[in-house]
């Protein structure tokens, strides 16, 4: 229709009235800090993944960033650690510091040009690593690589970081991107549950 109109063969373009099919919310599996402890403990068969995921779960780094992360890109600076590096999806230079935590995960310092993981690989092999390494910590949730992220942006926001800060490390280009994991955080809802005052019900329903 939009080329019709184009040609001349309409004097309306009905390609600016057809509205598009509004897209439903997909799910965004994370892990609590509890499963994320348990996973900690538990056994994962590759260590390298382990270290990456749990990475991508401290920073909010996504497995690509994670997976071509070079020592160039990672400026030690006395007690504090900042990676600087582009986004392969979006192009965009991120400049984000990280927890002590996660600057162990990477290990000893190598060369500039190494990659930070090395022998990280994606495939059904790792992914379904992922599953049973969950499954030896208890936790029966589908998690992938990805749910890093979300467990990242999820915990953050649990532990007061405000919706901005956040956009901003997950490299956001836009806040509405980031407010979907709002609706995630169980611990906001869980409180206000119990903000309104008794109202002494004695009996039952």
């Amino acid at each position: 229709m939009r080329q019709a109109f184009d040609d001349g063969y309409t004097r309306r373009n009905f390609a600016t009235v057809v509205k598009g099919f509004a897209q439903g919310e997909t799910s965004r599996e994370h892990l609590t800090h509890d499963e994320l402890m348990a996973m900690v403990k538990a056994e994962c068969k590759h260590p390298i993944l382990k270290s990456a995921f749990l990475f991508s779960c401290l920073t909010g780094l996504r497995w690509s960033d994670v997976n071509k992360l070079t020592w160039s890109e990672v400026r030690d600076e006395g007690h504090e650690t900042q990676l600087v590096f582009k986004q392969k999806k979006t192009a965009g230079q991120e400049y984000q510091f990280i927890s002590p935590e996660a600057r162990k995960l990477m290990g000893k310092r190598k060369q500039e040009k190494d990659r930070v993981f090395q022998g990280l690989k994606y495939g059904a092999h790792f992914n379904a690593e992922i599953l049973r390494w969950c499954m030896r910590a208890g936790i029966t949730k589908h998690i992938t690589f990805h749910s890093a992220r979300h467990t990242h942006a999820v915990l953050l926001l649990e532990n007061g970081a405000d919706i901005y800060t956040v956009s901003k490390i997950l490299g956001h280009k836009e806040i509405r991107t980031t407010q979907v994991y709002a609706k995630l955080v169980d611990k906001k809802k869980k409180e206000a549950a119990y903000l309104i005052p008794d109202i002494h019900i004695d009996y039952e329903i």
